[in-house]
């Protein structure tokens, strides 16, 4: 075979698809999931931050260090099975236990973290969940645990995977500040499908969380965006009616509309963000191909009442902002637009006035070059008199008469001589 040069990346990009398998649990187990964000900035955080910190912690437990610039880790911490993972906004923990706690859902269980490692975390939680997985104890048990677990108007529970499963969850904190997660596993659900389960469940809880950051943005610049809206229409208004300067109402404008593009700038990314986030929890949900159980709402049903709605407010600001700042935008190229032609009228009368002057000047100067002539002509004829005085005398001619002949001849020789001074000068 002739061989052939291998693109630099081709097998990172290959192994990459690979690089995160689900894990393989068997029932009955737990977890406990923990993901961090940094509250400004997430995006441009320092990834080395994250992974020194996952150092520390398996520091704790004797366990290999990750490779430089990892963004996963997965492997054995004592007695526990840890999956760490490295996203654009945050990192994630999940700490896989062989064996359940007495007490569901006992707070004790997420002590595995040391609290001194928490408290040293490069960010804040953004969301943690206590897993619980058993083996399917039966429809009527599951009902008695589901309500003595979970607050009964937010529980969804559903069958997963043709019967794989069934999980619940009411995506409220319980008092120790987590979410709870219970799934329930028939016998014949591999170790494989669990832990894909335990995956999808995870991720629609974390990628849910970070979708409703877009909703607090929304709400934080919501009181602005209104008065910003109530500004713009004002100054649209004046524009239309004249009642103000057009200069001043452009000023004005000019200044929403920076506004505007500045608030625009900076929610763009959690806007696009947000988006994406929503399209993960949707497609986690739909390919868990839920079932309805015992009448009760599915997790698909609650995201279409208390998710999504929270979602169209956020695109629907994001519109309204957009909106917002091409009105300010097509309003200030409109008041452009009359500015300058209220400027080229006031040029076109400057222009005018100009010319009445450079008309008049003209006269002025002609008038000027008439009593010019007159004047140097007076001098020049005195002074040939004095000089063809002599001359008269001789000839028996008066001084009266050479005025007369010599005056005409004077006049005549001044003006062709200015008039060529200013063809020269022209």
């Amino acid at each position: 075979m002739t061989p052939i040069e291998d693109h630099p990346l081709r097998y990172t990009l290959a192994n990459e698809l690979h690089a995160r398998p689900f894990p393989s649990l068997e029932a009955p187990c737990g977890a406990i999931y923990l993901a961090i964000k940094r509250p400004e900035d997430a995006a441009e955080r320092d990834r080395d931050a994250d992974r020194a910190h996952l150092t520390q912690l398996l520091d704790r437990y004797g366990a290999p260090h990750p490779q430089p610039g990892a963004t996963h880790w997965f492997g054995e911490v004592g007695k526990f099975k840890l999956k760490w993972e490295q996203h654009t906004e945050f990192v994630t923990y999940t700490m896989f236990m062989p064996t359940l706690e007495d007490r569901p859902f006992d707070p004790k269980a997420f002590e595995t973290f040391p609290a001194d490692w928490l408290a040293n975390a490069p960010g804040v939680r953004i969301t943690s969940a206590l897993i619980r997985v058993e083996a399917d104890p039966g429809a009527d048990e599951i009902v008695t645990r589901v309500e003595d677990w979970f607050v009964p108007e937010s529980v969804a529970v559903s069958t997963v995977l043709d019967g794989a499963a069934t999980v619940a969850g009411d995506f409220r904190i319980d008092a120790a500040g987590h979410m709870r997660l219970a799934i329930f596993v028939a016998d014949i659900t591999g170790e494989r499908r669990i832990g894909r389960i335990v995956q999808r469940l995870c991720e629609i809880e974390t990628y849910k969380s970070m979708s409703m950051l877009g909703l607090a943005r929304v709400r934080d610049m919501g009181p602005r965006l209104g008065e910003l809206d109530t500004i713009l229409s004002g100054l649209m208004s004046a524009m239309t009616k004249g009642d103000t300067g057009a200069e001043d109402t452009l000023r004005e404008l000019l200044a929403t509309s920076a506004e505007l593009e500045s608030l625009l700038a900076q929610s763009s990314f959690r806007f696009g963000a947000t988006g994406a986030y929503e399209a993960i929890v949707n497609q986690r949900i739909e390919v868990l191909r839920e079932e309805r159980f015992n009448g009760r709402q599915t997790f698909a049903e609650f995201m279409m009442r208390r998710f999504d709605p929270a979602m169209r407010t956020v695109k629907a600001s994001e519109r309204r902002l957009q909106n917002m700042a091409e009105r300010a935008t097509r309003a200030g190229d409109l008041l452009r637009t009359q500015v300058d032609v209220e400027r080229s009228s006031q040029n076109q009368k400057l222009l005018e006035s100009m010319d009445k002057r450079a008309d008049l000047q003209l006269r002025l100067q002609k008038t000027v070059e008439g009593l010019s002539v007159v004047a140097i002509s007076y001098y020049a004829v005195n002074l040939v008199l004095y000089m063809a005085q002599p001359a008269a005398y001789a000839l028996g001619l008066s001084k009266l008469l050479l005025a007369a002949g010599v005056t005409p001849l004077v006049v005549l020789a001044v003006w062709w001589m200015v008039r060529r001074i200013r063809e020269k000068m022209g």
